[in-house]
């Protein structure tokens, strides 16, 4: 199970995530640079990084194939596992994936900047701030004051109460996009399509998320996947958890 992020920890995906664990065990690790994997700044974090501890997990734990679900990033991250290890990709889910190259996500940028600044947004901010929460008690507050950083990944911004509260550790975000530069996805994927079958895979995507779901459209194409369009934001385990349990249930070994 690979988390977002890049810089975040697999607590958000909890608890639907763990719906899944009814007729399979499921493996979660923080990736290096986040959460409870923390790194001296010296150390690094790149995109290539974090594929070289994905395939060191999957040695340590002595399987021969890995079925992969990646959400947000863990999707990108999942995607270029793949393309540095396909013999070693039995199946691939992603949720909500990261862009394929990296024109689309400076429109995901765009897009989730300009939902940010959401005239609601900007009165629950106002209200928020005047009501005296802060002062009542803080946790409430500080509660509060995540669900708003992260409302503009949501259809309707008053889910976003409902999600895990994380932190992501900026440095590494910063540097595994750095590593990834002017990147573009598809070339390779084309050619490792044309080197035999893809590995079984299912695309998990919603319509109302500001990641542009026309990246994962492609992406369906290049592996021949099946894709599910759901009309949610970014975040279907929390936004539809019943329809994203019965879709990955489904697909999941």
């Amino acid at each position: 199970m690979l988390h977002g992020g890049p810089g975040a920890h697999h607590d958000y995906l909890l608890p639907q995530y763990d719906r899944l664990a009814t007729h399979r065990e499921l493996f979660y690790y923080d990736q290096r640079g986040g959460g409870q994997s923390p790194v001296p700044r010296e150390t690094p974090v790149g995109w290539r990084e974090h594929v070289a501890d994905l395939e060191a997990i999957r040695v340590d734990l002595g399987l021969d194939q890995l079925t992969i679900c990646g959400y947000s990033w863990g999707g990108l991250l999942a995607l270029l596992y793949t393309l540095e290890h396909p013999e070693r990709v039995a199946r691939l889910a992603l949720v909500s994936p990261a862009s394929p190259t990296s024109a689309l996500r400076a429109e995901f940028e765009r897009r989730f900047a300009e939902r940010m600044r959401a005239p609601q947004l900007e009165v629950a901010r106002a209200e928020l701030r005047s009501c005296g929460l802060r002062e009542r008690d803080p946790a409430a507050y500080q509660r509060h004051l995540f669900a708003l950083s992260v409302a503009g990944y949501f259809r309707d911004f008053h889910d976003a109460s409902r999600l895990t509260p994380f932190r992501v550790t900026a440095r590494t975000q910063q540097a595994v996009w750095d590593s990834l530069g002017d990147y573009d996805l598809r070339p390779r994927l084309r050619a490792l399509q044309s080197q035999g079958p893809s590995p079984q895979s299912l695309i998990l995507h919603g319509t109302y998320d500001p990641i542009p779901i026309e990246g994962s459209r492609e992406l369906a194409a290049l592996l021949n996947a099946d894709l599910v369009e759901l009309p949610v934001g970014h975040c279907p385990h929390v936004e539809a958890t019943e329809e994203f349990v019965r879709a990955l249930d489904q697909f999941l070994p």
